[in-house]
């Protein structure tokens, strides 16, 4: 089992650095600016109270 568990943390360690240079391509070095500018389209990094009311409004 401690054979198991170790196995696992290396994954868990190794899919975090993944996570980490991942965000290090897409926001520090604008890796695939077309992403960025999706998000912005799509209005995921604009996350304001008064969008979310309007949303559950029925607006």
């Amino acid at each position: 089992m401690e054979r198991a568990e170790k196995f696992l943390f290396k994954l868990v360690i190794v899919q975090f650095l993944f996570l980490i240079l991942t965000q290090i391509f897409f926001h520090q070095l604008n890796f695939l600016p077309e992403v960025k500018q999706l998000t912005k389209y799509e209005g995921v990094t604009k996350n304001t109270i008064t969008d979310i009311l309007e949303t559950l409004k029925g607006k």
